[in-house]
């Protein structure tokens, strides 16, 4: 790993975040403990996307250490990060942004956080089957149209979550095992898709008779509720589809907090336009926003929301604490969370 024989803690290391303002936007997070700790140099954008910037940012600021909230930073700018660079942090679970076989080539380190937003992100996935239970969206939607119809003869079937089925896609990590926390006491019964056929050995939820493991298809096709839960690889890319939703039943609803790849968005949009499932709630598109000339923000039936289920303050502050933590461990000599070993 790329350390020094020893580390003091009264070293403070040139710190850059490329893109701060995607983590703290509001400007109501604290950074105090994080400089405290390193010359720290917090770049207000939500996003670069110019190589030379980038790299002049880096390399201008003689940064040890380089932190990024979910920004794709290219190959090409990886190449010319100066030699000071021995530490990447990207804020956040996902790692894809990042070149990490060439930065290990490089002998830089890249570690990530893995766990700063279960519950947030489990809530997320609760907020949609609750918001779709209940018909709030198309309820909203027609009070901001001035159609006030539903007050006199209701336009929307609407259905209690006790009882109903909730199909987890990749329900067996931390996130889905959030999710179950919930759904349980809510009286779901829980789908939990594996190709081995059971739980992790140890699971929480091994052996419990309303978590049941199935096949995928069987999964789709049982479940009221389908939440994707999984991490995007090139086995998840692009992994549900239009043969995928049209398993589904027609009342049902697909729910996505993951990674917007994990679905063929064109495809999707095509099963909504003819209805296929009753409604999608994806707080993860393909391309975070979708492009302006997208179908998607027209379908009645798809509902958006800006990949809001890491953004609560709690979890955004939590995220600051652990990105610290892993580079006071840095700092001391012992690199955590090391992603590209």
């Amino acid at each position: 790993m790329a350390l020094a024989a020893t580390r003091s803690l009264m070293r403070r290391p040139a710190a850059v975040f490329l893109n701060a303002s995607r983590l703290d936007y509001d400007g109501a997070l604290d950074f105090s403990r994080l400089s405290s700790l390193t010359t720290l140099t917090l770049n207000k954008v939500d996003a670069l996307s110019d190589t030379e910037k980038i790299v002049d940012l880096v390399n201008s600021n003689h940064a040890e250490i380089v932190i990024t909230k979910e920004m794709e930073v290219p190959s090409a700018a990886v190449e010319r990060f100066g030699s000071s660079v021995k530490l990447i942090c990207e804020a956040g679970t996902g790692y894809n942004n990042w070149p990490i076989k060439l930065a290990r080539s490089k002998g830089i380190d890249v570690v990530n956080i893995p766990t700063y937003s279960t519950e947030s992100v489990a809530h997320m996935v609760i907020t949609y089957i609750m918001n779709f239970s209940a018909a709030i969206f198309p309820q909203a939607k027609m009070l901001h149209d001035g159609d006030q119809r539903n007050f006199t003869v209701f336009q929307h079937p609407i259905y209690e979550i006790t009882g109903k089925t909730l199909g987890l896609i990749g329900g067996s990590g931390t996130i889905g095992t959030a999710v179950v926390d919930v759904a349980l006491p809510l009286g779901m019964e829980v789908l939990i898709s594996s190709r081995s056929g059971k739980l992790p050995s140890g699971h929480k939820y091994e052996g419990n008779p309303k978590v049941k493991v199935v096949s995928l298809d069987e999964l789709l096709s049982a479940s009221d509720f389908v939440s994707i839960n999984c991490p995007l690889n090139d086995q998840t890319r692009h992994s549900i589809g239009a043969r995928e939703i049209r398993l589904m039943k027609s009342t049902a609803f697909l729910i996505n907090t993951a990674r917007g790849a994990i679905i063929n968005e064109t495809e999707l949009i095509e099963c909504m336009k003819e209805k296929a499932i009753a409604g999608a709630g994806l707080d993860t598109q393909e391309v975070e926003p979708p492009p302006p000339e997208s179908e998607i923000w027209k379908l009645d039936n798809v509902f958006l929301t800006p990949h809001i289920g890491w953004r609560r303050l709690e979890t955004r502050q939590r995220l600051v604490d652990m990105t610290t933590d892993n580079i006071e461990s840095y700092i001391q000599g012992s690199v955590q969370n090391v992603v590209n070993p």
